[in-house]
């Protein structure tokens, strides 16, 4: 199982799922590693009456055994409402500033 269906696999487990969203990132990213940089989009009941800080905290506890294998974890997390208020979209991601070094 690739790095990508380990997340999925976990964050399925660990919350009630509206809407998932992972995004294998790395290739936007300096260096060799093809699976250590991911967005993340969930959108969960899990998250009513959370803020954001303790909803990132949520994922990465959730993540634990995963987040040693990887850099960088884009959060994008919504209640149900939320989601639909802002249209389902999400901001791209920037480019790594290192993407062109050698």
């Amino acid at each position: 199982m690739n790095m990508q269906q380990q997340i999925e696999a976990a964050i399925k487990q660990g919350f009630s799922v509206w809407v998932l969203d992972i995004q294998n990132e790395s290739n936007m990213h300096a260096g060799p590693a093809t699976e250590s940089h991911f967005k993340l989009v969930l959108v969960s009941d899990d998250f009513e009456s959370v803020s954001r800080v303790k909803r990132h905290q949520m994922v990465y506890k959730t993540l634990a055994n995963e987040m040693s294998q990887i850099h960088a974890l884009a959060l994008h997390t919504f209640t149900l409402d939320e989601w639909k208020e802002q249209g389902g979209v999400v901001p791209d991601s920037p480019l790594c500033a290192g993407q062109n070094k050698t």
